[in-house]
């Protein structure tokens, strides 16, 4: 399916490495502006200069730690004033958290986790709903995950917080049901990424995909014409 995003904006966070950039260098050959947020500014200037070298248009950087949720709040405002608008929300950053025994969990982590996989998604969707409400075809896609419905042991607070990612992104897309708003969140499958090394320092024991393998659904979920509402979509 060939989508074409000239002359959208399109907001992706964790956009500096895996998942993120993938997207956003998809979106970025499919004609639209983005803008890359995560905390690396050196990784988002690699991947300005990826997007640059293949024809697409200069991306925006914006350094943003998205576990600082009062500045999320602000969003909103400083897009509607730096770019008059936005179509396209990714909600991508997220946060594995410590593995182990849910009542050996330090209290600080458990917290943490929830503020980036779900609270700052919150806050970013309230404040920049009115823009996307505004645009001819907004679109909030979030980065769930297959553990969302999987209670895996010593993984208790990603598989909560993404459970409950799920649940509030379906929400509001009933609450947007009326509007020119599709929400949806995409289950990427086993992905080589950061994170699952992370959790898997001597490597994944299986197969796996690469980042480029799911950019497609994410491309595809931010096409004006997808009618697709309120989902968890797969990818591959």
């Amino acid at each position: 399916m060939k989508v074409d995003l000239t002359g959208k904006t399109a907001l992706i966070t964790g956009a500096s490495r895996g998942i993120g950039a993938a997207v956003a260098k998809s979106y970025a050959a499919a004609g639209a502006k983005v803008i890359l947020a995560a905390r690396t500014v050196g990784a988002l200037e690699a991947l300005d200069d990826e997007i640059r070298a293949a024809g697409g248009k200069p991306a925006t950087i914006m350094p943003l730690d998205v576990a600082k949720l009062d500045e999320l709040d602000k969003m909103g405002p400083t897009i509607a004033q730096q770019f008059g608008g936005l179509d396209i929300f990714v909600g991508n950053a997220a946060m594995l958290g410590t593995l182990g025994p849910m009542t050996h969990m330090d209290a600080k982590t458990w917290h943490k986790v929830w503020d980036v996989n779900l609270h700052a998604n919150f806050r970013l969707i309230r404040s920049l709903d009115p823009l996307l409400r505004a645009a001819p075809a907004g679109r909030v896609i979030c980065t769930s995950s297959a553990l969302a419905q999987m209670p895996l042991a010593y993984w208790s607070a990603y598989c909560a917080s993404k459970a409950a990612l799920e649940m509030m992104v379906k929400v509001y897309a009933a609450e947007a049901e009326k509007t020119n708003i599709r929400a949806n969140l995409v289950d990427p499958g086993l992905v080589d990424t950061a994170m699952l090394r992370e959790a898997f320092p001597g490597g994944y024991p299986g197969e796996t995909k690469k980042p480029e393998d799911v950019a497609p659904v994410f491309l595809e979920l931010a096409a004006a014409s997808c009618k697709r509402h309120g989902e968890v979509v797969k990818a591959g």
